[in-house]
């Protein structure tokens, strides 16, 4: 048995494969916005409920004739009103439900929340194998320089002893056939680096094949024009011989010019549309390859990318400031090696933008761990797959715009959703500060506060968050819920305490002030009810109708069960302070909107 002797010339961190490898392993910082905004407000209400449940608590307990048991009812009504409870629950399910519907369009989802991070998204960048073409080339023609016959030979020794498998020589050998002699010697595979491979052969000749400018080197300008004008149709890769033996520091200087060899990828089905689905929902495409410029400007035509002509060669981009001048003037990135596309990723999200990235390649890990969102192509690597939040398990790029319809949905509905359990926490929490000071007892019972819950959020907020919703998602979560949340608000707190200096000036009796609260939070919950459901549909008017009759029937058959009462002397009350609530909802919705617009101003 010989002796096989081996150079390491990286180890440990330098390591190329480590370096992947380790960033791959970073825990990613998930980038949702509805999950941000829950975290702030149930971190909120953790903190405030403590002091203020407290504080009422002693309040409660000093009142006149009032006893311990009714002061720990009142103050755990207070405190049940402020925990936007079901809310957490209400958006993991619908996002769970979200996830079963994308299953059956062969999309597997392996983060929760980057269902709602693709509809935010506003920059899509392409790696162009695998998504924008189907991965797989093959040899439309070849242009020989001096003879057909050494070409032909050539690139047959690369079609047998190429140990190298990827797309360029897959289809070299699918052309040639022939089966020819040879005795390697020494090998050197494809990198993205150094972008040609090359064998050398016991006969003292090596071929070598790559990409024009790396393989020709000082001679590409002699073939420049030649080239490029293949350029423009076809992706094309030259084969050249030297008399020296390869080595991976650099290519001979003895290299000769044997010919070109054109390759066409082919685009994917329903390419084109998806692309234009996205440029019609204001998304910017960025186009990235490590192949020759044209030839990827020339492929993101044929796709249907309108800025195709607008092309750099990233092997020119030499500092951090040319980069992020880059991604802003340019469509079409070629010649990117895998730690630019990461670089790509992070100069656009330094610049405000919410970024997607497709991938198929270990050479795209890095990049795809960096983005917003990653997806990736179920035909593509193993690596690729596992660091990505999302896979198109037909490989089939048509399933995007479905997955930014279903984070539509979900964060349209979750936003209508939240602004039913808001505003019952924000009008509990200014209720429960206010009588914290007021010398009378909280206007609510826990079981009061269960009936304003199932009628005005509970099962509405069930209903509207699994419709089908496919309007654009406009503004952010919190400002959005905030907007239709505070107005209603500020009309249950007005209502209460004007309901609560009646009762104080005419001295009604406790159950009957607690009913009349009860009666004007539910008729101002389905005034937000209402504004939400616009425009009106079936569904949501059988919605509609349905809570109005479910309250009426608790208030007349379970009254004692929900502690409520009436009497006729008090009948035209309520009719008076529904008018005045009515029309404090109409003054604080006005307010809100001129506050807010305002502010965008």
């Amino acid at each position: 048995m010989e002796n096989v002797y081996g150079k390491v010339e990286h180890i440990g961190d330098e390591n190329y494969t480590y370096r992947i490898s380790k960033e791959a392993k970073q825990i990613k910082k998930i980038n949702s916005e509805i999950m941000k905004s829950l975290n702030s407000i149930i971190k909120i209400v953790s903190v405030v409920i403590i002091p203020i449940g407290g504080l009422l608590f002693f309040n409660q307990l000093g009142l006149e004739g009032n006893t311990f048991q009714n002061a720990v009812v009142n103050t755990v009504a207070a405190i049940i009103g402020m925990i936007p409870e079901g809310l957490v629950l209400l958006t993991s399910t619908v996002l769970a439900v979200s996830v079963i519907r994308l299953s059956k369009n062969k999309v597997l989802v392996q983060e929760l929340y980057c269902i709602e991070t693709l509809a935010r998204v506003d920059v899509l960048c392409l790696d162009k194998t695998g998504t924008i073409t189907e991965g797989k080339m093959e040899v439309t023609d070849f242009i020989w320089e001096n003879s057909k016959e050494e070409m032909e030979e050539g690139l047959s020794l690369l079609a047998m002893y190429s140990q190298d498998n990827n797309g360029t020589i897959q289809a070299i050998r699918e052309k040639f056939t022939n089966p020819v002699e040879g005795e390697v010697i020494k090998e050197i595979p494809f990198s993205s680096d150094k972008k040609w491979s090359g064998i050398s052969f016991a006969n003292g000749e090596s071929y070598v094949i790559g990409a024009p400018e790396y393989v020709l080197q000082e001679q590409y300008n002699q073939y420049k024009n030649k080239i490029e004008k293949q350029i423009e149709d076809y992706r094309v890769v030259v084969l050249a011989r030297s008399k020296e033996v390869l080595t991976k520091e650099r290519l001979p200087k003895d290299i000769e010019f044997l010919g070109m060899v054109l390759l066409a990828d082919t685009i994917r089905p329903q390419t084109k549309e998806t692309l234009d689905y996205f440029k019609q929902q204001g998304v910017d495409i960025k186009l990235i390859s490590g192949d020759n410029p044209v030839t990827v400007s020339k492929i993101a035509k044929h796709a249907g990318i309108s800025e195709y002509r607008r092309y750099i060669d990233c092997s020119k981009i030499q500092t951090e400031e040319e980069l992020k001048k880059a991604v802003k003037e340019y469509t079409i990135f070629g010649r990117v090696t895998p730690i630019q596309k990461k670089e790509l990723i992070v100069a656009l999200k330094q610049q405000g933008h919410t970024v997607a990235m497709t991938g198929d390649g270990v050479n795209d890990v890095i990049a795809l761990k960096e983005a917003d969102c990653s997806i990736a192509i179920a035909s593509g690597s193993d690596a690729a797959r596992n660091v990505s939040q999302l896979v198109l398990l037909d490989s089939n790029f048509q399933s995007m715009p479905k997955i930014v319809a279903e984070g539509r949905r979900t964060i349209n509905n979750i936003e209508r959703s939240a602004s039913l359990f808001l505003s019952k926490t924000i009008y509990a929490s200014l209720l429960a500060i206010i009588f914290v000071f007021a010398h009378m007892p909280y206007p609510f019972m826990p079981i009061q506060l269960s009936l304003i819950a199932l009628v005005c959020i509970g099962i509405p907020s069930f209903i509207l968050a699994l419709e089908p919703n496919k309007e654009r998602v406009k503004g952010r979560f919190i400002k959005n819920v905030i907007s239709k949340s505070i107005p209603t608000a500020l009309t249950t707190v007005a209502n209460i305490i004007i309901v609560a200096l009646i009762s104080w000036y005419a001295n009604i009796p406790q159950e009957v002030y607690s009913t009349i609260c009860v009666i004007l939070t539910v008729l101002t919950g389905f005034m937000l009810l209402a504004k939400i459901s616009k425009p009106f549909n079936l569904l949501r008017i059988t919605l509609f109708v349905s809570m109005i009759g479910l309250f009426i029937a608790c208030f007349m058959i379970l009254k004692d069960w929900f502690s409520v009462v009436i009497t006729k002397q008090y009948i035209e009350l309520v009719f008076l302070l529904s008018v005045i609530a009515i029309g404090n909802f109409i003054i604080f919705n006005y307010i809100t909107k001129k506050v807010l617009n305002k502010n965008n101003t």
